[in-house]
């Protein structure tokens, strides 16, 4: 019996078989659905401001977001705030520039053609204010953390196009404090989620319901529910944002230039029909070899 499991498990590696990364060490994230992913897919306008709201009232104290400018927030495609808004929300950073005159670096109002500061000094300084590690930058976290999903999966995924991996790796990390099962000891400073590897994360959780006050609606209730899901889903989404803000660009670009080589092969196809027919005779038949008697 432990000879044929040895040659199975042989066979499915010599196949190609795999599971996903986060097997070994805990529960692979759960696929979610977006309304960016697919060809066709593209980003909510409310979901990313409201994003980057949990994103500036939660996350930006200790993680930065360095490849982002206040300018980007309105831009076509992204969370389309008015150019008044950018400006407003520039003016509340400090930003450090220089020299002057005198030699001396200065601070400033922030401008829209300005980049996030980083909440620290310097990664060092970081480091220290966070227990020895510093917080990674979230400007293309949904794309650096991501997860392997295995055979047959990433073969399904060609044709279905999925590409949301980080996303989801996301999502699930932020949902995915609870309590440590039994016999399972957290360490000081270490926090129990199901979906990080390892289980044992240095972050706390920081999200609960309610934490985030959302825009209301007439009847004075939220426009979404107030809740660590909703939060952690509209995040997600602007983290996705943030790293590729020409998304909707480029899968606009991508279908344009496929119908334009399917209307041009259709157009070389009937051009080859009648230029030869012009000439009389099928192409590949005129070099034919000639039987001689």
């Amino acid at each position: 019996m432990i000879v044929k499991s040895t040659l199975v498990a042989g066979l499915l590696l010599a196949l190609g078989f795999s599971v996903p990364a986060n097997a070994a060490a805990g529960i692979a994230p759960p696929t979610q659905r977006w309304s960016f992913q697919g060809p066709f897919g593209t980003f909510d306008r409310a979901q990313l401001q409201r994003g980057f709201q949990v994103y500036r009232e939660v996350c930006a104290s200790c993680h930065g977001l360095q490849y982002v400018a206040f300018r980007h927030l309105a831009q076509p495609g992204g969370p389309e705030f008015s150019a008044a808004q950018v400006r407003a929300l520039a003016a509340e950073y400090r930003i450090q520039d220089g020299p002057n005159d005198s030699g001396d670096m200065f601070e400033r109002p922030g401008r829209p053609a300005d980049y996030f500061p980083d909440p620290y000094p310097n990664e060092q300084a970081a480091a220290a204010a966070n227990g020895g590690k510093a917080p990674p930058d979230l400007s293309v976290m949904a794309k650096a953390r991501t997860y392997e999903r295995g055979f047959p999966w990433f073969v399904i995924d060609v044709f279905t196009q999925y590409a949301e991996n980080g996303a989801d790796y996301l999502y699930a990390l932020m949902t995915g404090y609870v309590d440590p099962p039994p016999g399972v000891e957290v360490p000081a400073g270490g926090h129990y989620n199901a979906y990080y590897p390892g289980h044992i994360i240095a972050m706390p959780n920081p999200l609960s319901d309610g934490r985030v006050e959302y825009p209301k609606t007439a009847e004075g209730r939220p426009v979404v529910p107030e809740t660590v899901s909703q939060y952690s889903r509209d995040v997600t989404a602007f983290m996705a944002w943030a790293a590729e803000p020409y998304l909707e660009q480029r899968k606009r670009l991508g279908f344009n230039v496929m119908a334009f080589l399917i209307v041009f092969a259709v157009l070389m196809y009937f051009t080859r029909k009648k230029v030869w027919a012009s000439v009389g005779g099928d192409p590949v038949a005129m070099h034919e070899p000639k039987q001689y008697t």
